[in-house]
This record gives structure tokens, sequence and C-alpha cells, in this order.
């Protein structure tokens, strides 16, 4: 089953939201603005704590949206997510397709040439690129990429690739430009979630 990922793929990060009602009013604007994809990021919370919330927030969204889990392969089956997506750090591509099966997404960070390569031979249904400009969701990001690392992205897979890292309605439009399918975005997405989601839809159209 391919996924078609939409343009714009906005992540709700836990460590912006001083309260989990203040998580789930932000994850109602987005939807409310259309956006066909979420992504719950804690990595600072408890398991309760990331299953109490993943699961309000799946409640939430019910078949509005996709629905991605970030790290937890094991949390994303409990709270009935869509996906999961993991990163260098957390479990292997593979180890996640065991927890999740088969019918659920999954999705891999990389952040540079060999990393994409390696996860491009994985099962990952789409492959994360970046960070592309410098990022302060991050306490040790890795290095920049730049649009040149988008269009290296590009060309070594034919999986969806997701840009991610300091991505702004002034930049974006530059990033699919140079080949990624989608735009993952926190910051920029977190001062008026609605309005915000609509003017990257007028600008990534």
């Amino acid at each position: 089953m391919n996924l078609l990922l939409p343009r714009l793929y906005p992540i709700l990060d836990r460590g912006y939201f001083a309260d989990g009602g203040r998580l789930l009013a932000a994850a109602e604007e987005l939807l409310a603005a259309g956006v066909t994809v979420l992504q719950y990021r804690n990595k600072n919370g408890s398991a309760r704590q990331m299953l109490d919330e993943a699961m309000q927030l799946r409640a939430l969204i019910q078949n509005r949206a996709q629905f991605f889990m970030n790290d937890r392969a094991d949390l994303a089956v409990a709270a009935g997510c869509d996906g999961v997506h993991v990163g260098q750090d957390d479990l292997s591509p593979e180890g996640a397709r065991r927890v999740i099966g088969n019918q659920m997404w999954l999705g891999v960070s990389t952040h540079n040439p060999e990393q994409l390569r390696l996860a491009d031979a994985t099962s990952a249904d789409y492959l994360a690129i970046g960070p592309v400009f410098q990022t302060s969701s991050k306490e040790k990001p890795d290095p920049v990429v730049g649009l040149e690392g988008v269009r290296l992205a590009r060309s070594q897979t034919r999986k969806p690739v997701v840009a991610i890292g300091g991505i702004t309605r002034a930049n974006a439009r530059s990033v699919i430009d140079a080949g990624a399918d989608s735009v993952a975005v926190i910051a920029n997405l977190l001062h008026n979630p609605r309005k915000s989601a609509e003017e990257f839809f007028r600008i990534l159209r």
C-alpha cells in the first residue's frame, strides 16, 4: 500500500505546550484548517502520559487525518495510531515493523546520504531528511543538510521524502521545489495554528 503524503506534515511537539489541553486545542485548529496528517512527539514524558495523550488525540482526530506517534512503536499500537516515526537512536525500522505489523505506516528519520541509503532498503513507507535549515526543536541537532541535501535525498529513493528542520512559510516552497514530497513543521505552526496551516496550504499548492 502506497502512502500519499500531503505537502504539509504538522508535528505536535509536547515540549511546546504547557498542558495536554493546549495540545488538543492546537490539534483541533490544525484539523479545522484541513491537515490530513498529524504526528505526536513527546521526548520527555512518561509512557503513561504519552499513551494517555495519544489516545485523546486519536479520539479527537478519528478519521479526519492519519495519526503518527513519534519514537514509540508499542504506544502507537496501543493508542490505535495509523503509523509510527522512528529516529536514528530509536528502535530500528525493522524492529519497529515487527511491533506494528504490516497494516501501519512507518517513517524513518535520516540526516545524511548513508543513513538514507540504509533506511531506503528497509520496509519504511517514507523517509525524512533534515535538518534542512537551522532548527530550535532539538537540543543537539544534526548538521544542516540544506536544499542540496533534499535534492540528493530525492535522487536516492523512490519513497516519499519528508523534509524537516527549520521549515517556515518563507522557505517551504523552496524545499518542495528541491524535491521533497512533504514538509514537516513544528515551531512555525505554534502561533495561531489554523491560520498558519492555511497559509502553508496557499504557499504549497
